[in-house]
């Protein structure tokens, strides 16, 4: 049977370093295929490394809905849990797996149907989008692997086992950096696949860890395919969407809204555009820490929610958004002195490197603020209040990034996009603090969590 383990009878900060600190190992191997990627297609040609500059922010908005629906999963099992209601879970879990193969099958095909209309409005066209349509192809047919994977995942995180979704996440980055060159380049009896076969990698590696996923959860009896699928399917899928409607919209935005900056950035240049995807791929890798807390502090805090331990989920939150400006400030500094060489391990061109180069020298300076940005997000969807957090990221995309980035190349060209992403990132940081204090997750306690009130938000919770 499956273990689950109580956060709430361990320290706020143990508690988010037992949750966090496998979820960057796993998650670190995610962002290397993106860098393996890129380093492998800029020594391919410099058309394949400028594909991949269009198709990342562009797949990375549909990972993002999966990601939404994930945190929904990951908010009514660790509330669940925390109220001490293990039963029913793996029904639930079971429910969680249709939503998302139903979601992303339907997802992968409309994407694939848009795929060559939308790339050749960003700005692609003939041999580059040539190559992000042999890319697309592969991803499409491996994305509900990959959604339904993510699904379980959740369900292991919010039980405080971390390490099983780790596990996963870096055995499956493993599979996919190792055929990528392989299938790329080809070697022996493999035929040279170009950009094809980054896809392909990408693919064979998303149904193996898929396989392997599936077979765990059921060994260990996090999910069971003998009861009945549709029994309370309505209650659960009501259940999982109050959250993973808004949390895979707010996730999506900001993968969105790099689309369109992108496009911003195509104005300066395809060159431009490459470096401008190299940089976001080693921003990717070095905000691990941050990214790792943010899948941290949702186990932490919804379990603490459930069990109507407030001051302990306002705990986790103040020492999430502290060691984001810590790790940034020293973030920063690094950039500073070294940018130049860290990108030029991803972008062969050399003046692609220092449109890279230029992005995270300055960018660097407020990625802090991106940090305090996702981690209050992810602490207000376990605290179900996933409408504020997509608020939060709808408008430092579509009331800063976005039209800031547009005026600004312009204006300034390519510095005015930077100039963009840098008040993007400390303005959202400045909104997570403000709305995480209004819905009681920084230092005031939350309206109505005693008496009478704490009676209906229970009732709702189980609605």
């Amino acid at each position: 049977m499956s273990k689950t383990e109580n956060l709430n009878d361990q320290p706020v900060g143990w508690a988010l370093f037992r949750v966090s600190a496998p979820m960057s190992i796993g998650i670190f191997g995610v962002l290397m295929v993106g860098l393996a990627d890129a380093f492998f297609l800029a020594r391919y040609g410099d058309f394949a490394l400028t594909a991949v500059g269009f198709i990342y922010p562009v797949i990375m908005t549909l990972t993002s809905l999966s990601i939404g629906l994930s945190a929904g999963t990951s908010t009514v099992i660790s509330q669940a849990l925390g109220r001490g209601e293990d039963q029913g879970k793996q029904r639930m879990t079971l429910h969680a797996m249709m939503l998302g193969l139903a979601l992303s099958t339907t997802a992968t095909i409309l994407f694939y149907l848009a795929a060559p209309w939308l790339f050749s409005l960003m700005g692609a066209s003939d041999k580059v989008l040539e190559a992000i349509m042999a890319y697309i192809l592969w991803w499409c047919v491996s994305f509900p692997f990959l959604v339904v994977s993510m699904s379980l995942n959740s369900v292991f995180r919010a039980a405080g086992r971390s390490e099983v979704a780790a596990i996963t996440m870096l055995g499956q980055a493993i599979l996919n950096i190792g055929f990528t060159p392989l299938l790329i380049f080809g070697w022996g009896p493999i035929p040279e696949l170009g950009v094809a076969g980054a896809g392909m990698a990408t693919f064979i590696a998303r149904f193996v860890s898929f396989t392997g996923v599936i077979g765990y959860a059921w060994w260990h009896g996090d999910v069971c395919f003998n009861l009945n699928p549709i029994k309370d399917l309505g209650r659960s899928l009501k259940r999982i969407g109050r959250v993973a409607g808004p949390a895979s919209l707010s996730n999506a935005i900001n993968p969105g809204g790099m689309a369109a900056v992108t496009a911003a950035v195509a104005v300066v240049g395809e060159t431009a555009v490459a470096g401008f995807g190299a940089a976001t791929r080693v921003q990717s890798l070095l905000l691990l820490p941050m990214l790792a807390m943010s899948s941290g502090i949702g186990p932490v805090v919804g379990q603490a929610w459930g069990a109507d331990q407030t001051e302990r989920a306002q705990r986790a939150v103040r020492l999430t958004f502290i060691a984001c400006a810590v790790y940034g400030a020293a973030l920063a500094t690094v950039l500073m002195l070294f940018a130049n060489p860290v990108v030029a391990l991803v972008a062969d061109n050399e003046e692609a490197a220092e449109y890279g180069a230029q992005y995270l020298r300055f960018v660097g300076l407020s990625l802090f603020g991106y940090g305090i940005l996702i981690t209050g997000n992810a602490a207000m969807n376990a605290r179900d209040r996933a409408l504020w957090s997509m608020g939060l990221s709808a408008g430092r995309i579509a009331l800063i990034y976005m039209p800031f980035a547009w005026i600004g190349v312009m204006v300034f060209g390519y510095t005015g996009i930077l100039g963009a992403a840098i008040a993007a990132n400390v303005l959202g940081a400045y909104g997570a603090v403000i709305a995480c204090r209004a819905v009681g997750l920084l230092g005031r306690d939350a309206p109505g969590i005693s008496g009478p009130a704490r009676m209906a938000r229970s009732a709702a919770s189980s609605d």
